[in-house]
């Protein structure tokens, strides 16, 4: 019993310490979906081996969709003719990030991760982008036709109905408010169950495991970083919940470069997704994804190790310091306010549990809609890839 309590307690001191930052980066990212929706800016990412890349690298870092739930968003994309290297850019950048993410990286790690976190999944997503461009390619044979439905309430088509007629449809405070429930209805209810999930784990390695048992095997050098990518790449954990992880694992030893490895390899790819990303990519295309994620990662870690030696930084001193900052009342209350948002989603879940059904069509995978809020299914992603994966003169 007293094991039981000193795990809750663990695990209430990391929710507390990352809650205010959590529930100001769900909002900021339900916002997003409101006035960025991803498939709008597909026209941008059709021609050239270069440029597209880099902006769908850029489109997807701050956008919060997990490994599976970034597939039905990079699906569109790649209908309405973005070509394979951008698309390798979104389905990477997407979900090794996301403002949710980067706000409890602050929260529970520091400054020096917050950024080391983006910029590396960015350098990951152009590198594969532009590999995929230079290496695999195979022609779409697709007209670029951005998607200007409206993310509010669907209310206009973009076609029938012309944005500059559109805009006069909702307020901004319509927006706002149809932002913040996209984000603390639909979006926290994909991600609540599994970043629960990730602080009770992560309370379990604080409570359990000595300090000095990970530092043997995972303080630092590439074996350590090996190990983290064996255990990232066939395991889904959405950005989210690998945060508290990552955070105490560092605690308790791990180097901040292998924490990172795990950071990006984690979110990234996960064993039921790569069926789809054959089959969305191609063999080729598919192998430069795993590729780049394992090299890019591997070489961040050891760059970031080495940015904390040459600053003489412990990121075991500096860990959680931007929660000082916060009264613990107000942490208390975005603890309170996170749970109440939970119940709801953890209610269905086990729901689903205890009458065995598996209602996530992916295997391992909490998202049950895509950027647009409508549901999807591992079928519907396979069944969408064959607009552009047959040759163009069969459509």
């Amino acid at each position: 019993m007293a094991l039981i309590i000193q795990i809750f307690i663990e695990s209430w001191r990391l929710l507390q310490a990352a809650s205010v930052y959590v529930l100001f980066g769900v909002l900021v990212a339900g916002l997003l979906h409101i006035f960025l929706n991803p498939a709008s800016v597909a026209v941008h990412l059709g021609r050239g081996r270069f440029w597209p890349v880099f902006k769908a690298a850029l489109i997807g870092i701050p956008l919060p969709l997990c490994s599976c739930g970034v597939l039905p968003a990079a699906a569109a994309l790649k209908r309405q003719g973005a070509n394979n290297g951008a698309t390798t850019a979104f389905l990477i950048s997407t979900p090794e990030s996301g403002v949710d993410s980067m706000a409890m990286t602050y929260a529970l790690l520091d400054p020096i991760m917050t950024m080391a976190r983006p910029v590396a999944a960015f350098l990951t997503a152009v590198t594969a982008g532009i590999l995929t461009n230079l290496f695999d390619r195979r022609p779409t044979g697709m007209a670029t036709v951005p998607d200007l439905s409206c993310p509010v309430d669907n209310c206009c088509d973009g076609v029938d109905c012309r944005p500059a007629d559109h805009k006069r449809h909702h307020s901004w405070g319509v927006k706002i408010w149809a932002g913040w429930q996209y984000a603390f209805i639909e979006l926290w209810g994909d991600i609540a169950v599994w970043f629960l999930g990730g602080v009770l784990l992560a309370g379990l390695i604080g409570a359990l495991v000595p300090p000095d048992m990970l530092t043997r095997y995972l303080g630092g050098g590439l074996g350590s970083m090996l190990i983290m990518l064996a255990v990232g790449i066939p395991l889904y954990i959405c950005a989210t919940a690998s945060t508290p992880i990552a955070a105490a694992l560092i605690l308790k030893g791990v180097s901040p470069g292998a924490a990172l490895v795990f950071l990006l390899a984690g979110p990234a790819t996960n064993i039921t997704s790569l069926t789809v990303l054959f089959k969305v990519l191609g063999k080729r295309a598919a192998f430069i994804y795993l590729g780049s994620i394992a090299v890019c990662s591997l070489i961040s870690g050891l760059a970031l190790d080495r940015v904390y030696i040459l600053t003489g930084i412990s990121i075991q001193v500096t860990a959680g310091k931007a929660a000082e900052w916060l009264p613990s009342w107000l942490q208390t209350v975005g603890a309170l306010l996170l749970l109440a948002f939970s119940a709801q989603p953890v209610y269905r879940t086990g729901q689903r549990f205890f009458a065995g059904k598996k209602q996530a069509p992916m295997a391992g995978c909490g998202c049950h809609g895509d950027s647009t809020g409508k549901n999807f299914n591992h079928e519907t992603i396979l069944s969408s890839t064959k607009l552009y994966t047959h040759e163009p003169h069969e459509r």
